[in-house]
């Protein structure tokens, strides 16, 4: 069976993959919205923004990299909730496959879609001035937190593309997301929010996030940080994936 599931769910990633790669104005236009956040914050705004010797842009990179991932994962929903209005799910379910492969090819997509818009975000951030005397391990330990986050708001965006009765509902739950990092420290320090602001800032999952990622790009110690971050990024993923398998159930019952 484990070996049914593997099998299965690499042929349907192909298949999704396949979606992806013709239509490669999706990954483009993940990267389109925090590329312009990015470029109006460094250029307009930061030099409002006091962030003592840390150059701006490296400052904010990371929460653009969080709003990169929010802004992909809405694509996972409309993907999904293409395949189910198709009537995809139906034949497969007559077919001799894995069922959950089918929602596996889609949190499989979603990593490596989403991973590229990343490099090209970086990449432009690199042109805009982005350095980092970061070791490969760190490198490494950012992309492995940018994935978790990524497959846990992945698995929170198959809930919406089961069960939206429309194409705009099935996006529309990442717009919160989205803007979650304005409320964070992933553009000005927490301590400059008023009292309440403050509060929700520091204790809301991107803000630890951020430190952890800007703490390892700047080779600082992480502190508790990484910790918080990685609670975080298992308890969606592990809410998110019981409430998607569950929908799914519902839905091919």
């Amino acid at each position: 069976m484990t070996t049914y599931f593997f099998n299965d769910t690499a042929a349907l990633t192909v298949r999704t993959l396949r979606h992806v790669t013709r239509s490669m104005d999706t990954i483009i236009t993940t990267a389109i919205t925090p590329v312009a956040m990015m470029l109006m914050f460094v250029y307009v705004f930061g030099g409002a923004i006091d962030t003592g010797s840390v150059p701006y842009v490296n400052y904010m990179l990371p929460g653009i990299l969080l709003m990169t991932i929010a802004s992909g994962i809405s694509y996972t929903a409309y993907r999904l909730f293409t395949d189910v209005k198709s009537g995809i799910f139906e034949r497969f379910q007559s077919m001799p496959i894995a069922r959950s492969g089918v929602l596996w090819a889609h949190v499989v997509t979603s990593l490596v879609a989403n991973l590229i818009a990343l490099v090209l975000v970086v990449g432009v951030a690199v042109l805009m001035g982005f350095r980092s005397g970061a070791e490969v391990s760190a490198w490494l330990a950012v992309t492995g937190i940018l994935l978790l986050f990524t497959l846990a708001l992945t698995w929170l965006a198959v809930i919406p593309g089961l069960s939206a009765s429309s194409v705009e509902g099935a996006g529309a739950f990442a717009y919160p997301l989205i803007f979650l990092p304005f409320v964070s420290s992933a553009f000005v320090p927490t301590k400059t929010m008023p009292g309440p602001v403050r509060w929700f800032a520091e204790h809301q999952p991107v803000t630890s996030i951020v430190n952890t990622i800007r703490a390892l790009f700047a080779q600082q110690p992480v502190g508790d940080d990484i910790w918080t971050a990685l609670a975080w990024c298992v308890g969606i993923l592990v809410v998110a994936y019981v409430f998607a398998m569950a929908t799914y159930r519902r839905k091919i019952a």
